[in-house]
């Protein structure tokens, strides 16, 4: 517990750091490796440490007719989720590139669920940039690599997980005026309750689905803005449409602001806006 309580001090005093930077220094655009809510096929440079802080905070309570795997049925809001993690790039080469790294994350339906305990997830990346022929960029990984494991029997979950283990494979090609679009596909443990691929009836859901978006730099207004709509498939705990922008408020410090629509709500909860601190440290 006392470690439990550092941890969410520490992550207070980075998110007030981040966004005193955000709206203090300089100018230009920095590119996140994720676009709202799936995987993009950025990558972070060689050498590069990147720092996510993320929240997404509920729009609305649980209603009382409709459990789902995290136990809200008194008409109560799930807790926020709070998230801060490093990734790193570690591949010197320019036609090949990977990054690694980790997230802690904290609330939502790991609070009632018993899984603050568990809060880090590891993710790692690998893939090839596209150039200025006809080729698109490439990009295969793993998030949400949770450190406990769950289990499931007839439906039901008798132990509860973090281990998601996302694992997915995407293309993308930025096209003249239109922008970059990407399409992929992924998969999950079914058996992570995190993933709540049952609900609390034992009915099955999706463990695996298509990996949409579409993003561009809105240079005709700034180059500090973006914008991006992603989908990813599924009736699970991620299934999601998610809609936003982004402002690069300096040259390494954005903040993307965002809305996500989850595809099937007894098993992620209601909707959720979201905010998101990226700082780059070359």
């Amino acid at each position: 517990m006392k470690a439990d309580v550092q941890l969410r001090r520490i992550f207070r005093i980075v998110f007030s750091t981040a966004l005193s930077c955000a709206v203090t220094v300089g100018t230009a655009y920095a590119t996140p490796s994720t676009q709202i809510w799936i995987p993009s096929t950025d990558i972070q440079p060689y050498k590069t440490f990147h720092l996510n802080i993320d929240s997404y905070v509920r729009t609305k309570k649980e209603p009382t007719n409709n459990v789902g795997y995290f136990g809200i049925s008194d008409g109560s809001a799930l807790a926020p989720m709070y998230l801060i993690g490093p990734t790193v790039g570690v591949l010197p080469f320019e036609k090949i590139q990977a990054e690694v790294g980790f997230d802690l994350m904290w609330g939502s339906a790991n609070t009632p669920a018993g899984l603050d305990k568990y809060p880090f997830y590891g993710h790692f990346k690998i893939g090839t940039p596209e150039d200025n022929t006809w080729k698109p960029a490439l990009a295969v990984g793993m998030y949400n690599i949770g450190m406990k494991k769950g289990d499931v029997n007839n439906g039901v979950y008798t132990k509860s997980g973090t281990d998601a283990d996302i694992y997915y494979g995407l293309v993308a090609k930025t096209l003249p005026v239109i922008g970059r679009l990407s399409a992929g596909y992924y998969g999950l443990n079914k058996k992570a309750s995190v993933a709540s691929v049952y609900d609390i009836n034992g009915v099955k859901g999706d463990d695996s689905g298509l990996l949409l978006s579409w993003d561009r730099t809105m240079s005709e207004i700034s180059d500090k803005l973006w914008f991006a709509v992603d989908y990813q498939g599924g009736k699970n705990a991620y299934g999601a449409t998610n809609v936003g922008f982004s402002w690069a408020f300096a040259k390494n410090v954005s903040v993307i602001f965002g809305y996500d629509i989850y595809n099937n709500k007894a098993r992620a909860g209601q909707n959720t806006f979201t905010v998101q601190v990226d700082i780059n440290f070359p």
